[in-house]
């Protein structure tokens, strides 16, 4: 594909970055279980990763206009490197926090170099099919990282070893690029006012989204350690779940762009909420699976259709914005949600986990439902089109949405420096666009 080889060396990068990241997110879990954390602590830890992600969301972006992408990448990997083998060093809570927090931050940092060149490198009309492809390239290296888990002992430094190494060479094919160097990356703007005028229903999916998924990628790795007993289940059901939200995805996404996305979010709510208590009920492992598998269906689908559901209401010059406020929203239910739900898992047993996401879900569900049509609802015929979307994101991805506007499609060009998207809406009033209530 002609469209691609512009960004090979890229997409390798962030293969080989992805399949040390999903090892190392399931690697720390069962290290702080193993070194004595309560579920409490390892569910601080979690959240410590996820305010760094949000908190890179900030920052990053001016660095990389100060130093360009790659050399920033390269700095970001060795310090997501550094942190890394570091807690192998160490069993103090405080150097856990400062660490993960670290990587959070770095990982966002890397997301961000990563979807802005893609956005820099592609062609408008290639954007969909490049979209796709890089979305299907996340799961499958996360998915693979599940398996390298199970290579050496979670309690040795050798896995943190194997995930240094992938971290290492993903920054040799982008120092070895002869690509174009992409244009700086624009600030991040948010409004969760303006999210929540546009659609009540996509704050609300996005809200969720964060609480689900920020407590299965914190918990779930010692949940599967305690039901199944041995650390040799936990990678296979951590994949089940990333695979049934890989072969879910578009089904559902073209369902939604069929039905109100109204009741298809609140149709994954319940599907999360019964796939959750079908969980804490299984009895034996193929049935975990089984029930994972659902699990990551419907769970994983959430994010991208509240996505697709905040575009539909939102003009074309406010995709970014809204679509970052729906990122940072999930972001920061993500950072809160896992010390909450770790702690009732400390009162109550690992199974809470389940037991809280489906009371969540629950809650979600009636809320969406109970929402009263708006003046400015959108008919199915002119939603949107639905757009594959991955939870570790940072807010650069949308200018590669095929929804963006057409101002932020770039060519395969040397780019000049262009200003910050605040400077793009320093004359644009939020308030005089959309004031009714809608969904």
């Amino acid at each position: 594909m002609r469209s691609l080889r512009p960004l090979t060396s890229l997409l390798i990068a962030t293969a080989l970055l992805l399949a040390g990241h999903g090892l190392h997110l399931t690697l720390l879990p069962l290290r702080a279980d193993q070194i004595g954390f309560s579920d409490t602590l390892i569910g601080l830890t979690a959240s410590a990763y996820y305010l760094g992600f949000v908190t890179g969301c900030f920052f990053i972006p001016n660095i990389i206009a100060q130093v360009g992408h790659i050399r920033i990448f390269g700095a970001l990997l060795a310090g997501f490197l550094s942190a890394l083998l570091a807690l192998d060093l160490s069993n103090h809570l405080a150097v856990w926090l400062i660490l993960r927090f670290t990587i959070g931050a770095m990982m966002c940092g890397a997301y961000t170099v990563i979807e802005s060149w893609l956005t820099d490198q592609t062609p408008s009309d290639a954007r969909g099919k490049v979209l796709a492809i890089y979305t299907f390239l996340t799961l499958a290296a996360i998915t693979l990282g599940q398996f390298l888990v199970n290579l050496t002992p979670a309690d040795s430094s050798k896995p943190f070893i194997l995930a240094g190494i992938l971290i290492a060479l993903a920054v040799v094919p982008v120092s070895l690029t002869k690509s174009l160097a992409p244009a700086p990356v624009p600030s991040t703007k948010l409004s969760f006012t303006l999210l929540y005028k546009r659609s009540h229903t996509a704050f609300a999916g996005g809200l969720l989204s964060g609480i689900v998924m920020g407590s299965f990628w914190s918990l779930a790795a010692v949940f599967s350690l305690r039901a199944a007993g041995t650390t040799d289940f936990v990678p296979l059901f951590i994949s089940s779940t990333v695979v049934g939200g890989a072969l879910a995805q578009y089904p559902i996404g073209l369902i939604s762009d069929r039905i109100d996305r109204r009741y298809v979010l609140a149709g994954l709510a319940i599907a999360t909420a019964g796939s959750s208590l079908l969980m804490t009920l299984s009895t034996n492992t193929s049935w975990l699976l089984c029930a994972g598998f659902l699990f990551g269906a419907a769970a994983n689908a959430i994010y991208a259709v509240s996505l697709a559901k905040a575009a539909d209401n939102s003009k074309p010059d406010e995709f970014v914005t809204i679509a970052s406020s729906v990122l940072l929203l999930n972001s920061l239910a993500a950072a809160t949600a896992p010390l909450a739900i770790g702690q009732m898992m400390s009162l109550f047993g690992s199974s809470f986990l389940f037991f809280g996401i489906a009371g969540f879900s629950v809650i979600a569900a009636l809320y969406i439902m109970l929402q009263p049509l708006g003046k400015t609802a959108v008919s199915v015929e002119d939603q949107s089109p639905f757009v594959a979307a991955g939870l570790d994101t940072a807010p650069a991805s949308f200018d590669n949405d095929p929804r963006s506007p057409e101002a932020s499609e770039a060519d395969l060009q040397p780019l000049p420096e262009r200003p910050s998207y605040s400077e793009f809406e320093a004359e644009f009033d939020y308030d005089e666009v959309f004031t009714e209530e809608e969904e």
